[in-house]
């Protein structure tokens, strides 16, 4: 993919990794290969899609790009639905991951900037996926908890890489009223 990016784009300036995925599976009997599944999609490639970027600003002496990681509240509180607790805790890794290379890239003397947004339940295919077998229980999370629209993420978003070069917005959490 990011030899694609550069030989059509020359590189990458700003990042959004917006993958993310869950299984309903406990932690008391869960599955292993969908703890993997949302271990390789919410974290690992989270990580390398940071690290090619980071890579092909560095390349291009790009010092002003912006790596913005789609988390989710569940990134900062656990919630009391057994389901979703692996998937929380890839949430919380990405939290961590995004510190940690906020960290990193100030220690490298670099103005590029590192964001996380948390947004709590957006009306998305989110819920039909992780519950795909039970398309009422897909329903009730969108009547249990007030949904944002993708349209709040991408204000989101858009405030971040509007943001004055000076000022590093580091998370940003959204929640529906």
């Amino acid at each position: 993919m990011f030899a694609a990016i550069k030989q059509q784009h020359k590189g990458v300036d700003v990042c959004i990794n917006n993958a993310g995925l869950a299984h309903p599976e406990l932690l008391l009997n869960g599955k292993t290969s969908s703890w993997k599944n949302m271990m390789d999609v919410n974290v690992l490639a989270l990580s390398i899609c940071t690290r090619e970027s980071y890579q092909s600003m560095r390349e291009r002496n790009v010092d002003d790009g912006h790596i913005i990681n789609i988390n989710s509240l569940c990134g900062h509180q656990v919630f009391p639905n057994a389901d979703v607790h692996f998937y929380t805790a890839t949430k919380y890794a990405v939290t961590a991951l995004t510190e940690g290379l906020r960290q990193e890239l100030r220690a490298e003397k670099t103005h590029i900037r590192a964001t996380s947004i948390s947004p709590g339940v957006v009306e998305t295919e989110f819920a039909s996926r992780l519950y795909r077998d039970n398309s009422d229980k897909a329903a009730a999370v969108y009547t249990e908890y007030k949904s944002l629209k993708a349209r709040d993420v991408v204000s989101a978003v858009t405030y971040v890489l509007s943001a004055s070069p000076h000022v590093q917005v580091g998370d940003i959490l959204l929640e529906g009223l």
